[in-house]
């Protein structure tokens, strides 16, 4: 008998949906990389970096321009095409023209489109857009066209073989297929993206310049050792070397170069910011024990609470009856009101009910949704019953206290406080340099 597409009760609206769980997570693919600079003084906060499982092709190669004629009929040494430095050999790359001077420092055309490369690696508006284009790809009249295609084609091929066979092969084949629809879908939402990124890839290449220029000026560059450093742990914690992060990079139509350049210049930024205002900034304990008082410490660690408690205990072999009269009267008991004072008294009212004065109590030894429920309610304020594993709960926070954070939580808020200091100095300063530059556009 000669099979044909007759003999495949598919329904190919249903595999079009389906597609979608075939393929791999989209916003896998618009995660990527992010370059987070250290804190100056601190050590590298190195970031982990998604993986895509289909990265994008590098972007088409353009011809470069050819350079205008000076004066004499040569070529004009400002206005020529110059070659972008990879930044660590020196070596050119490929002409471009010059965008900007800064300070006479040359920003071209292709360090701007690799920045927005870059820059798109870590830009979430991508995963979503990938998403979006994803689904309307597959909901599209042509992707159940060209599924009928490919299964008609696998019959024609495979003449001879079993239901079964044939259809083993048209879903390796409906996988390709989703795959290109999510690749294409990737590339779709990155070039919608990139042309809005032109402008702040700009921006960041020129406080780059004058954060790299400053950074000369003071003698503190940071050495290439200590950029190698930094991208040999971005890539051993992608189980990677450095050579395959390279490789990575450069499918993802970007220069490893270009992340090299973005940490050089703020790391050395890093530099200039503690040479220049370390001796000024001083966080003295006060101010440590006010940021304590006012933002107590995660899980509540900076407060003390003090708390009671009343429980009405159920029977190990639950009922609804039972539990629901319990719950009733834990309502009731919290409509009594009469605060902390009243709590015992009125747990004497409730046959069975257990009455504890906790005391003081530390919140992150208690249960979470409690927890938080006590560290957000007013003083003396009961809170709604609860079923916990002893029975129907009612709670009281009674009072609080601000404890005295450890020393290794008060250096962590002198460090953040510091911190904060060095950023407002630092983007001051960047201002001030940015004002007394010479910044030509082209």
């Amino acid at each position: 008998m000669r099979v044909t597409s007759r003999h495949f009760h598919f329904s190919f609206q249903r595999m079009a949906v389906l597609i979608a769980a075939i393929a791999l997570p989209c916003h896998a693919q618009g995660q990527a990389i992010t370059t987070t600079v250290p804190p100056a003084g601190g050590s590298p906060n190195l970031p982990e970096i998604v993986v895509p499982s289909d990265p994008a092709p590098p972007p088409a190669k353009t011809k470069p321009k050819k350079p205008a004629a000076g004066p004499s009929g040569k070529s004009d040494s400002k206005s020529a095409a110059i070659s972008p430095d990879d930044g660590k050999t020196g070596k050119v790359k490929g002409s471009q023209s010059i965008v900007v001077l800064v300070n006479d420092e040359p920003i071209t055309g292709y360090e701007i489109s690799q920045r927005q490369r870059l820059m798109g690696m870590g830009n979430s508006n991508i995963g979503k857009r990938a998403q979006d284009n994803f689904k309307s790809l597959i909901k599209a009249k042509s992707t159940n066209d060209r599924l009928k295609a490919i299964l008609n084609k696998t019959i024609q091929e495979n003449q001879g073989k079993s239901r079964e066979e044939i259809i083993a092969i048209f879903e390796k084949r409906k996988q390709d297929f989703a795959k290109g629809l999510q690749k294409q879908a990737m590339e779709n939402a990155r070039q919608s993206v990139l042309p809005g990124l032109r402008k702040e890839a700009l921006e960041e290449l020129i406080e780059e310049r004058l954060k790299l220029q400053e950074a000369k000026r003071l003698n503190v560059l940071v050495g290439d050792d200590e950029i190698d450093t930094v991208m040999r742990s971005i890539a051993e914690k992608n189980k990677m070397t450095d050579v395959e992060f390279a490789a990575y990079l450069k499918k993802m139509g970007a220069d490893i170069n270009v992340m090299r350049n973005r940490f050089k210049a703020n790391m050395s930024w890093q530099q200039v910011v503690r040479r220049q205002f370390g001796h000024i900034v001083s966080i003295s304990e006060r101010d440590v024990d006010r940021f304590v008082e006012k933002s107590p410490l995660p899980d509540g660690d900076g407060v003390e609470l003090q708390v009671q408690r009343i429980t009405l205990p159920i029977p190990a072999k639950l009922e609804q009856k039972m539990l629901a009269q319990r719950l009733a009267e834990g309502e009731g008991l919290m409509r009594r009101g009469g605060g902390c004072s009243q709590m015992s008294a009125n747990a004497a009212t409730v046959a069975g009910a257990r009455f504890e004065n906790l005391g003081p109590r530390m919140p992150n030894s208690i249960p979470e949704p409690t927890r938080s429920l006590l560290l957000n309610a007013r003083d003396g304020e009961l809170l709604p019953p609860t079923v916990a594993a002893g029975g129907v709960e009612v709670w009281a926070v009674c009072g609080r206290k601000t404890v005295a954070a450890s020393l290794e939580q008060r250096e962590s808020v002198q460090a953040e406080l510091r911190q904060k200091e060095f950023e407002v100095l630092a983007k001051k300063h960047l201002k001030d340099l940015r004002q007394d530059a010479a910044i030509e556009y082209r």
